[in-house]
């Protein structure tokens, strides 16, 4: 089963859009996860990069180091007002790429490989900084859904997920040039 896509006049709007998709959940009679149910998900071909802005660069590092290294994945290089780790780019105001302003709060899911990762990413986060918004458990997304929430230092919402026993392609997209 694959969630419908919603075309036509309402299909611009974000809000028009997130009606849609409850409305067809309420119609197939369940929660959300009725509408989320698929045997395949993509991942690594949508997202580039992302870039917080952050106004304590120190702050955000150590909170992102310390979720990164339960993740087994390590900050990938620095410089003067910045660094990143794997897609997520985190600077602070004097970056150019700031462009002057802090970013606005968002929410972020790390793919985690078990629960048990789930739960070390939550303790992890909490102990670098972060506040809980969410302990480790079951979530009622789909099946199998395990996921732990954390606000970062910036207010950020921090997920970390696992969808259940799942075959993976590749264990990353390799971008060489």
């Amino acid at each position: 089963m694959h969630a419908p896509r919603v075309s036509g006049p309402c299909a611009g709007g974000a809000a028009e859009q997130t009606a849609a998709f409850f409305r067809v959940a309420l119609l197939r009679g369940g929660p959300y996860a009725s509408v989320m149910e698929t045997n395949e998900l993509h991942r690594g071909r949508l997202i580039d990069h992302l870039h917080f802005v952050v106004p304590d660069l120190a702050r955000s590092k150590r909170f992102y180091a310390a979720i990164g290294e339960v993740l087994g994945i390590p900050i990938g290089g620095e410089g003067p007002g910045f660094f990143w780790i794997d897609e997520l780019f985190i600077s602070d105001l004097s970056s150019p790429a700031s462009a002057g302003a802090t970013t606005g709060r968002t929410h972020l899911a790390f793919q985690a490989a078990d629960r048990k990762m789930v739960d070390r990413v939550h303790a992890a986060g909490l102990a670098a900084g972060g506040k809980d918004h969410g302990p480790p458990g079951e979530r009622k997304y789909h099946p199998g859904y395990y996921a732990a929430f954390l606000l970062d230092p910036d207010g950020n919402n921090i997920e970390a997920v696992f969808h259940g026993p799942a075959k993976r392609s590749a264990a990353s997209v390799r971008v060489t040039f």
